[in-house]
Parts: C-alpha cells; structure tokens; sequence
C-alpha cells in the first residue's frame, strides 16, 4: 500500500507495487546522491501505479515528484515537494532496515 498527498488531495494504491531488487536500486542511488550531493534518485518499478523522483539542486535542496495511481488506466495523479537535507539519513536507515529484514532472494539484475 502506498499514500501520497497533498492540500486537498490524498492518493491510496494497494497491491505488490514495490517489489525488493526496486528498493535496492533505490537505496544505492540515494547513498550516492547523498555521497556526493548531487544528481537524482528514482524509485522505478515495473508496476505503473507508483514512480518516485529526487532531484538534488545546487543548493542542497531537493525536488521530489511523486506519480501515483489506485487505477493507471483511468487516473493520473502527480505531487511535487521541496525537501532538505534533514529528510535523508532516516530515508538512508529506514530502507537499510527494511532490505536488513526482507534481503533480495537470488541475483539482482541491474
């Protein structure tokens, strides 16, 4: 399940949406985004109703768009947000935590 919103606005979809080796990918672009203070971080599926994108700017702030749909056929549903800093290492630790307790089972193909 995964909720975004915004004023007025609030987008639920459920469903196997995320699926372990996105997370990883995740987690190892925002390690480097972090590292290095620049660039982006995607989170990608292959399901439709859920994208995530980070930009870094030059100042250390950071632009967030989330797509999110309950029904991709039918619905589009878009938010953006402006982030700090502050917001990264409990993202950082809290996806470590989460792939700590459900490892990838196999190969990541990346």
């Amino acid at each position: 399940m995964a909720d975004c919103g915004g004023k007025g606005a609030d987008v639920w979809t459920n469903g196997d949406i995320l699926h372990v080796p996105d997370l990883v990918r995740w987690l190892a672009a925002l390690e480097v985004m972090n590292q290095t203070m620049s660039g982006a971080a995607d989170l990608v599926s292959l399901e439709p109703e859920l994208s995530v994108e980070l930009k870094m700017s030059g100042s250390g702030q950071i632009q967030m768009k989330v797509e999110i749909s309950p029904d991709h056929m039918t619905q589009q549903h878009s938010f953006q947000f402006d982030l700090d800093q502050s917001y990264w290492e409990g993202l950082i630790a809290n996806l470590r935590s989460l792939l700590a307790k459900y490892p990838i089972k196999g190969k990541l193909n990346v």
